[in-house]
C-alpha cells in the first residue's frame, strides 16, 4: 500500500469526519441523537494503482451540553485509521458545527446546513501528512435519516493524483 493510500484513508476517517439547549438547540441535538448507536460501511478507495477495499465502523455517542461524540475506525489491507471529534448544533448561529481529529494528524473543522431533513457537512482543506505531502481534501458528509453517506476526493500536490471514495453506512440493530 502506497504512503497515498494511508494519507486517503485517514482523510476520509478525518471526513468521517466530517455527523445544544434552547427549543432550536434541543430540536437540533434530537436531530443529531437519532444518529448515536453503532454504524459501518464498506467502499472502494478508487484513483490508485487499482480500487482497494476497505471497511468503516463508526459509534455515535451521547456527549456533553447538548453534542454528540463519534469515533470512527477504518481497515485497509493491515493498516487501522482512526478519527473521532464532536458535532453540536449552534443555536445561536442556527447551524450545525462539527470537529474532528485522526491518528494520521489531520484535524479539521465544518459548518453543516440542513436541507430537506438532511444535515451535510462541506471540509475542504489543504494539509501536509505525515509523509511531507501536500495533499488537497475535500468531504462531504451528509446526515439522512436512516444512513450517513461520506464522500471524499484527496489530490495529492506533488504527483496530481487524485484518490477518491463514497462510503454509505447503515446503523447496526
Amino acid at each position: 500500500m502506497s504512503k497515498y493510500n494511508f494519507s486517503a484513508i485517514s482523510i476520509l476517517l478525518a471526513a468521517i469526519a466530517l455527523a445544544t439547549p434552547s427549543s432550536a438547540a434541543q430540536d437540533g441535538f434530537a436531530k443529531l441523537s437519532s444518529y448515536i448507536g453503532a454504524w459501518s460501511g464498506a467502499a472502494a478507495l478508487v484513483g490508485g494503482e487499482e480500487p482497494e477495499p476497505f471497511r468503516c465502523r463508526l459509534t455515535i455517542a451521547p456527549g456533553n451540553e447538548g453534542k454528540i461524540n463519534y469515533a470512527g475506525r477504518c481497515s485497509l489491507a493491515s493498516m487501522n485509521l482512526s478519527v473521532s471529534g464532536t458535532i453540536a448544533y449552534d443555536a445561536a448561529k442556527g447551524r450545525y458545527q462539527a470537529v474532528m481529529s485522526s491518528n494520521a494528524g489531520f484535524t479539521g473543522s465544518a459548518v453543516g446546513s440542513e436541507t430537506d431533513g438532511k444535515i451535510s457537512f462541506d471540509l475542504r482543506e489543504r494539509q501536509v501528512d505525515r509523509g511531507g505531502n501536500d495533499v488537497r481534501i475535500g468531504a462531504t458528509i451528509i446526515l439522512a435519516p436512516e444512513t450517513i453517506a461520506v464522500n471524499f476526493e484527496v489530490e495529492f500536490n506533488d504527483s496530481g493524483q487524485i484518490l477518491t471514495a463514497a462510503v454509505p453506512f447503515s446503523a447496526q440493530r
